[in-house]
Parts: C-alpha cells; structure tokens; sequence
C-alpha cells in the first residue's frame, strides 16, 4: 500500500497523508506536538503543515487562551474529503488482493487479524 500511486497522483506523499490523518485523530494538535508524535523537528513538521494548509486540507484554529501564540489545527472538509478517498482506495486495494487468496490462505489472514489489531493500536 506504501507504493500505491494514487496517493502520490493526490498530490499528497505518505508522510502529509499520515500527517493528516493525525491532525484529523488529534483535532487541535500543535505543531510542536505532532513533531514530537512523527519524531521530527519542528521546522520540518512546520513545512508539512504550511503545504497541507496550502492545499486546503488543514486548517488553524483560534489561539489557545493560556497561549496566545498557539493555535491549533484541523483538517478541513476538503481535508476530511481526501482521507475519505485515501481511505476508499485503499479498502478497494486491499479488497482485489484478498480475493486471489485461497481458501487456506483467508484461514490464515483471518487467524492473524487480532495480532494485526493490536499492533496496529500499539501507541509507542
């Protein structure tokens, strides 16, 4: 899924497309914070952020009463939109790939889904 081109025809790359997911999860994140979250410095997360904003996937919030310099962010509707379609394209993806597996081979996915769940929500 990692090589899917449609992300990339999107205009997005892997990494402002799981920094929009992110924002989406943590709706009034700061920057600092989700460059803490991707392990990256702040000016690094704070060029991501400027190109999804760019494009009108993120937006600022109002700034935080105890920290006037602060504000949040947000995605947008149309940022909200295109995880929806990110979203859609890959369960199309995955959906044409599991119906070549064999029998046995679905009996072996299905048996792998609870370890697939847990580390999938395993927070570091």
């Amino acid at each position: 899924m990692r090589r899917d081109k449609d992300r990339q025809e999107q205009g997005l790359s892997l990494m402002q497309s799981l920094l929009l997911h992110q924002i989406h999860e943590h709706p009034g994140i700061g920057v600092a914070e989700l460059a803490r979250m991707q392990q990256v410095r702040s000016p690094t997360m704070s060029g991501q952020v400027k190109a999804l904003e760019e494009a009108g996937l993120v937006e600022r919030t109002a700034p935080q009463a105890d920290d006037r310099r602060r504000s949040g962010l947000r995605a947008s509707p149309a940022g909200i939109q295109a995880l929806q379609q990110l979203r859609d394209r890959r369960h199309d993806w995955l959906s044409q790939r599991i119906v070549r597996l064999s029998p046995a081979q679905l009996d072996a996915l299905a048996g792998a889904i609870d370890a697939l769940n847990i580390l999938a929500d395993h927070d570091d």
